[in-house]
């Protein structure tokens, strides 16, 4: 069927409308604190929308119901320890977070253990944060190629400027804010995308509900004990609890959301939320790709890859206006992750490397030289995204494998900073450089599944850096 003129119109409505929404926070910004925090004044329902809207990027839209049409809802086994990870972190790391006028993770660990160390975990946060969000950013173009019918290059260079235009200009206030509008966009999107496969089936949910059964595609628990398989009980329940309490409390993508909550309290309240969001999202982008397996009954081989699938049924079979909305809904998850990465890299390339230095720069300048940044970033982002183009496999996987092999040895420090006061930072050091060196041969020379990268890499960074710091006689180090 093809987008015809409204679908177009209300893709272009959506892009432009967004932009001009978030270029309405540029006059709010005045201190690094506004621009990076939004003053620490946004409430905690706004902070649990764009927790939810900044772990959710294209590929989440398109790769999750593509994974359920290969396989089954396995993967809501994982997003069991995404709900327990958010516990962890509401004890083990906010009080720490939420003691002190802190902008970043890092500053934690500098507190802690002293400059050196923070330098490594802000680097390690950079260069791992960048190389992941620049598959998340390829992503955009397997839909604006299907759904416009343009060039993949132009279709990122699109997207990640617009993006650029209000996170630029606004700050944290424009992400958070328009990450609220495009969260109600694409879960109402998807929702409105669901019912439209389910009356496009015939026969309905019966048929549906009887092709899933008798396919297997409705499994969720699988209690074996294989480190090979990523999609089984324990991978998903404790590899999923150390991989969001590593994503959520040590990475800066989200840690900054916490950080700009009023209180510590209203923190947690929307960290946890946040939690059962992300639940019934997962649930919803799963059912999708069950429903779609129903209604084509081929092999996603047929479609060239599973990530295709979702936006070749948008594109070609459902009816005009609600495809386009469909489109402007992925579209609306591209851009708030992108807008999300975009700031928090900035964030920690300013305040735990630039102003390390430079610490006598005004906060005009400092506001100025923070845009910058985030234009710099943008730059870094296309090209890694062009990169990616070359690369196979489901999108949603590349993205997690990536930031799980950094993840690891990150916890791990973050862990032996909250949990010993004996730990010291050549110890710290010591033990994440070998838990980033055993996540790295993992990945690349071993079948483990991904989802216990994050487990195995921190008790590495953790027991080594401990025994480390033992064995080592330590000057006066900061202390949290």
């Amino acid at each position: 069927m093809g987008l015809n003129a409204l679908d177009l119109g209300i893709v272009v409505v959506y892009l432009s409308g967004i932009t001009v929404f978030g270029l309405r926070f540029r006059k709010r910004q005045r201190s690094l604190r506004d621009y990076f925090l939004a003053d620490r004044n946004l409430p905690w329902w706004a902070i649990a929308l764009s927790i939810v809207a900044a772990e959710t990027s294209t590929l989440t839209i398109i790769s999750i119901p593509g994974l359920a049409y290969d396989t089954n809802l396995s993967f809501l086994q994982l997003v069991l320890g995404y709900l327990a990870g958010r516990v962890v972190i509401s004890f083990l790391f906010l009080p720490h977070y939420f003691r002190g006028d802190l902008f970043t993770a890092y500053e934690f660990i500098a507190r802690r253990f002293g400059g050196e160390l923070r330098s490594l975990t802000a680097a390690l946060f950079l260069l791992t944060r960048a190389a992941a969000e620049g598959v998340r950013v390829y992503a955009i173009s397997i839909v604006v190629g299907i759904a416009l019918g343009t060039g993949q290059i132009a279709s990122i260079a699109i997207i990640t400027a617009l993006t650029l235009l209000y996170t630029f200009e606004g700050g944290l206030a424009a992400v958070i804010w328009t990450d609220v509008i495009q969260t109600a966009i694409y879960v109402g999107g998807s929702i409105v995308g669901l019912f439209t496969i389910l009356r496009a089936v015939p026969g309905g949910w019966p048929v549906i509900h009887q092709i899933a059964v008798n396919t297997g595609k409705l499994r969720v628990f699988d209690f074996t004990l294989d480190l090979w398989r990523p999609y089984t009980f324990w991978a998903g329940l404790l590899g999923g609890t150390f991989l969001t309490t590593a994503s959520h409390g040590t990475d800066q993508l989200i840690v900054q959301r916490l950080l700009a909550a009023r209180s510590e309290r209203q923190s947690v309240v929307a960290l946890l939320m946040s939690g059962v969001a992300i639940f019934f999202q997962f649930a919803l982008f799963l059912f999708i790709g069950v429903m779609l397996f129903a209604y084509y009954g081929r092999p996603s081989s047929w479609f060239g890859r599973a990530d295709r699938i979702y936006p070749t049924f948008i594109v070609s079979e459902m009816p005009h206006g609600i495809s386009g909305l469909l489109i402007a809904a992925i579209l609306a998850a591209a851009m708030s992750n992108l807008s999300a990465a975009l700031n928090s890299l900035s964030s920690t390339s300013m305040i735990d490397f630039y102003l390390q230095h430079k610490a006598y720069v005004d906060e005009r300048r400092r506001l100025q030289l923070s845009r910058l940044t985030t234009l710099l970033w943008a730059l870094a982002l296309f090209g890694l995204a062009l990169l990616a183009l070359h690369k196979a496999g489901r999108v949603i996987e590349v993205g997690l494998q990536i930031a799980s092999v950094a993840y690891g040895a990150l916890l791990g420090v973050f862990l032996l900073g909250v949990l010993s006061r004996r730990a010291n930072q050549r110890g710290a050091i010591v033990g994440m450089v070998c838990g980033l060196g055993v996540s790295l041969y993992i990945w690349r020379y071993t079948a483990i599944a991904f989802t216990w990268y994050v487990l195995i890499g921190s008790l590495i960074t953790f027991s080594i850096g401990y025994v480390i710091s033992l064995c080592t006689v330590s000057s006066a180090e900061p202390q949290a």
